[in-house]
């Protein structure tokens, strides 16, 4: 039997790391405990990211609006899951910005994702739509904080947004790498996840906030790539080997990963990139009802992997 995703968890902290940057973290990261960032300057707040749950997302907006602070102009959704932002719907007086995709998809997918956990406590949730999107790159001014918002193409998701704050050298990845938690690329690329991380690592910055798990630094891309190379060999010598994904992640446990949470992700990571291996084009626009409907395979496949329920603590 696998580790079990059952994991404590903590309260949310809200944490400076730097000059008018916060990263919101709700520890230790697993299934749908995401962290999100809150930017401040002068009288101006944007948000980056909310939370999964309608009692996540009011906690972090008491936490924003603490010590004086108004309530966020904007919200930057960093792609289209749940878990980042299923809460928009709490910030009533912002704007949200995202990638031209990431609108799409959170239409089409609507809350399929509370779906999957039924006993978690959604709450009352309104799927907020971003309003302002784009397409490859765009700026963000927070008084006198600037925020670039990229897109490095599929990687995570299809529709992935990095937001770099140059002036601090804070770079927000959304789940394209996790910290201390094993990343997700089912409905992404492995391929392209590597070139996103090469062009995180290329800006040079000094503070990491990943998507789930502690705030680091460039070390959290650094095992983040070490990771998605290690899946690409897996899925090179199953195909070559003739065996399906499930039985390829049993044989080779976590490998050098056995740390991360939630191992069984494992075995969804090698369905995407046995397709890769097998020719699979980067970048195409998703199906999101075939894509939906496999990924109740495959969850049906990681439940197998993990020894029982897959746990999460939304």
């Amino acid at each position: 039997m696998r580790p079990s995703s059952a994991t404590p968890q903590s309260e949310p902290v809200l944490q400076e790391v730097a000059d008018g940057v916060f990263a919101y973290i709700q520890a230790p990261g697993g299934w749908c405990v995401n962290n999100a960032g809150v930017l401040t300057s002068g009288d101006k707040v944007a948000l980056v990211d909310t939370a999964a749950t309608e009692a996540r997302a009011v906690r972090l907006r008491e936490h924003v609006v603490r010590d004086g602070r108004g309530a966020p102009f904007a919200v930057i959704n960093t792609h289209s899951h749940g878990d980042h932002s299923f809460g928009n719907f709490v910030f009533p007086e912002a704007t949200v910005f995202g990638h031209a995709l990431a609108r799409d998809e959170m239409h089409k997918a609507g809350l399929h994702l509370t779906e999957l956990w039924p006993d978690v406590e959604w709450g009352r949730i309104e799927l907020a739509l971003p309003t302002a999107t784009y397409e490859d790159r765009m700026t963000l001014h927070v008084g006198d904080l600037t925020a670039e918002l990229i897109h490095t193409g599929p990687a995570h998701s299809s529709n992935d947004t990095i937001v770099w704050i140059p002036g601090q050298r804070v770079l927000f990845t959304g789940d394209i790498v996790m910290s201390g938690a094993t990343p997700f690329f089912p409905m992404g690329s492995i391929a392209g996840s590597l070139r996103a991380v090469a062009h995180m690592r290329a800006l040079g910055a000094v503070t990491v906030v990943s998507g789930h798990g502690p705030v680091g630094g460039p070390e959290i891309l650094e095992t983040g790539e070490a990771y998605l190379r290690w899946v690409q060999e897996l899925a090179k010598a199953g195909v070559a080997a003739g065996v399906p994904p499930h039985e390829a992640a049993r044989d080779a446990e976590a490998g050098p990963f056995t740390e991360l949470l939630e191992p069984e992700r494992l075995v969804a990571n090698l369905h995407r990139a046995y397709a890769e291996e097998r020719g699979a084009a980067l970048g195409q626009e998703p199906d999101v009802a075939a894509m939906l409907k496999e990924m109740g395979v495959i969850f049906q496949e990681m439940v197998d992997y993990n020894g029982g329920p897959i746990t999460c603590h939304a």
